[in-house]
C-alpha cells in the first residue's frame, strides 16, 4: 500500500468547536478515506502517537507505529466493520517505532454515501494506558493468588447458597479424585457419605434461615468421600463471604488419614515401650532379688549344716529324725539358691534384637512420647543432631525406652526451674561409637547422689522406684556402650550414653 498524503481537517465551524472541546479531554479524532486512504489526524491524535504537529503522516506510517501483531488485528477489524456495517472498537499497543509503547483505543463508525457505499471511517483515539496498567496489575494479582491457591496443601472449595460448587482447588482434585470440570456446578454433597449427603441441603437452608454460626469459623473433624466411594477422616473449617449480596461459603479441608495413622502408631509404640519397660523392670528386680536372696539362702544352708553337727553326739531318740529334717532343709535351701541363680543368669543374658537404626528417628519418636506436655511447661527444646553420626546398631524399642526415661526425668527436674531448656545432641567419638547427650537446666545433682545414681532401688524422687536409670544403664551396656551422668555449667544434669556406630544402611 503506497504512502498517502494527510490533509488537515477543514474548518467547518461547529465541527471545529466540538473537536476542540473533546480534545481538551485528551481525545484525538481521526478520519480515514476508504478510497484514497487519506488520513486526517487532530493534534491530540498526533500527540497520542508521539508525532510532531508538522510531521508528515500517512496511513502506512500509522500502521508501522503499531505492534506487529496488532496491525493485522486493526486491518481485520476494519474489514469486519465494512462487511457487517457496524462500528470499529479495538485496543492496540504502540510499538518501538513510536517511542511510547502505550496503549490506545480506537473507536470509529462507517460513513456511507447516498448509494450506501462506505466512504469514510471516522472516529476517536483514547489513551487507555492507565486502564491497561491497572488490568495488568489486577491480572498479576489474580495469577499470584491463583498460584498460591494451587500450592496450598489444604483443599479449598467454594459453594453458593444452594450448595453448588463454584471453585475447586487443585488440592481438592487430588484429595477427592474429581477434576475441576466434574466438580464445579455440582452439589457439594457428592463429597460426603450418608447420612450427611442427604441432609446437607437442609443443614444449609437451616443456617441461612437462623444464621446459627455453629459451623462458621470452627474447625471440626468429619468424614469425606472420594470419587471412588472410599471415605477418609478430614478436618473441615468453613468461612462465609458476601458477593453481590449473595452468601458464599469457603471450606478448607485437610486429610487426617496420615495424622490418625501417626497417632495410632505413636499409641502402639507407647504401649510397646510400656510393655518392654515392665518386662525389663521385672527382670531387673528379679536380678536384684536373686543377688540379695542368695546370701540368706546360703546362710540358712550353713546354719542347717552346723545344727546337724551339734546333734551328732545327742542321745535323744528323735535325733535321727531331726538330722534327716535338717539335711532335707539344707538341700532345699541349696536348690532354691540354684533356681535363683539360673533366673539371674537368664535375665542377664537376655539378647536384644539389634538392627541398623537412624538415631535421629529414634530421638524424634521418643520425643513424641517422653516430651508430651513440654510446650505447656514452657520448656525450650533444642535438638542439635549431627547427620554424620546418625546410624547405630541398636534395639529400637529398648533405646527409645532409655530416651523416654531421660526425657521424663528432665521435665520433672525442671518443673520448678526459672530457666527450662532441654538439649539433645549426638557426636561420633572414638572406637566407632556415637555419643548421645541429654542436658537439662534443672536442679542438678548433689555430691552424694552421683556415686549411687545408677544403683537399683536408689531414687531422689518421693514416689520413684529407683529402677529406671538402673534399667537404662543395663540396656546401654547390653548394647556394648556405657552410660554416665554429670552436672553441667547451667546447674542442671547431663546424661550421656554411647552406642555402636555403623555405616550400613
Amino acid at each position: 500500500m503506497a504512502p498517502t498524503r494527510v490533509t488537515q481537517p477543514a474548518d467547518d465551524g461547529r465541527g471545529d468547536h466540538f473537536r476542540v472541546r473533546i480534545e481538551g479531554f485528551g481525545v484525538g479524532t481521526w478520519d480515514l478515506d476508504l478510497k484514497t486512504h487519506e488520513l486526517e489526524w487532530s493534534d491530540m491524535a498526533r500527540r497520542l502517537f508521539g508525532l510532531e504537529r508538522d510531521q508528515t503522516v500517512s496511513y502506512d506510517l500509522f500502521l508501522s507505529l503499531l505492534e506487529p501483531g496488532d496491525r493485522d488485528l486493526f486491518l481485520k477489524a476494519i474489514g469486519r466493520a465494512l462487511e457487517g456495517g457496524g462500528g470499529l472498537d479495538l485496543s492496540f499497543r504502540l510499538g518501538v517505532a513510536s517511542g511510547t509503547g502505550q496503549w490506545i483505543r480506537a473507536r470509529a463508525g462507517v460513513i456511507r454515501d447516498d448509494s450506501g457505499t462506505p466512504r469514510h471511517l471516522s472516529g476517536i483515539f483514547l489513551d487507555i494506558n492507565e486502564e491497561k496498567q491497572l488490568e495488568d496489575a489486577l491480572r498479576s494479582q489474580e495469577n499470584h493468588l491463583r498460584s498460591i491457591l494451587e500450592t496450598v496443601p489444604d483443599a479449598m472449595i467454594v459453594i453458593d447458597s444452594r450448595g453448588i460448587m463454584q471453585l475447586f482447588s487443585s488440592a481438592a482434585e487430588r484429595l477427592f479424585g474429581y477434576s475441576k470440570q466434574e466438580a464445579i456446578g455440582r452439589n457439594v454433597s457428592i463429597l460426603m457419605p450418608e447420612p450427611d449427603q442427604s441432609r446437607h441441603d437442609s443443614y444449609l437452608v437451616r443456617y441461612l434461615r437462623t444464621n446459627d454460626p455453629h459451623i462458621i469459623g470452627i474447625g471440626r473433624i468429619v468424614t469425606g468421600k472420594r470419587r471412588d466411594g472410599t471415605t477418609f477422616p478430614m478436618h473441615l473449617s468453613v468461612g462465609q463471604t458476601q458477593r453481590a449480596g449473595e452468601p458464599y461459603f469457603t471450606g478448607f479441608v485437610r486429610d487426617l488419614t496420615e495424622h490418625q495413622q501417626t497417632q495410632a502408631r505413636l499409641q502402639e509404640l507407647q504401649s510397646e515401650l510400656v510393655h518392654v519397660s515392665r518386662l525389663t523392670a521385672m527382670g531387673e528386680m528379679a536380678s536384684a532379688l536373686a543377688h540379695e536372696l542368695n546370701q540368706p539362702l546360703a546362710a540358712i544352708s550353713n546354719y542347717m549344716k552346723g545344727s546337724r553337727r551339734l546333734l551328732a553326739g545327742s542321745s535323744d531318740p528323735n535325733t535321727p529324725k531331726v538330722e534327716n529334717a535338717l539335711d532335707r532343709a539344707a538341700e532345699q535351701a541349696l536348690r532354691a539358691g540354684q533356681i535363683i541363680r539360673r533366673l539371674r543368669d537368664f535375665v542377664s543374658r537376655g539378647e536384644s534384637e539389634k538392627r541398623v537404626e537412624s538415631l535421629s528417628k529414634l530421638i524424634e519418636e521418643a520425643g513424641a512420647l517422653g516430651l508430651a506436655g513440654a510446650r505447656e511447661q514452657n520448656v525450650q527444646l533444642r535438638f542439635s543432631l549431627n547427620p554424620d553420626a546418625d546410624l547405630v546398631l541398636a534395639d529400637r524399642v529398648q533405646v527409645q525406652q532409655v530416651l523416654v526415661n531421660l526425657f521424663r526425668n528432665a521435665l520433672e527436674a525442671m518443673a520448678q526451674s526459672p530457666r527450662r531448656e532441654l538439649v539433645v545432641a549426638n557426636a561420633r567419638v572414638a572406637d566407632d561409637m556415637i555419643e548421645v547427650e541429654v542436658s537439662d537446666t534443672g536442679s542438678g545433682f548433689r555430691d552424694d547422689v552421683l556415686p549411687n545414681l545408677f544403683q537399683t532401688f536408689f531414687t531422689t524422687k518421693d514416689t520413684g522406684m529407683g529402677v529406671g536409670l538402673s534399667i537404662s544403664r543395663s540396656i546401654i551396656e547390653a548394647h556394648g556402650g556405657r552410660m554416665w551422668a554429670e552436672s553441667n555449667a547451667a546447674g542442671g544434669a547431663t546424661f550421656r550414653f554411647t552406642l555402636p556406630a555403623t555405616d550400613e544402611s
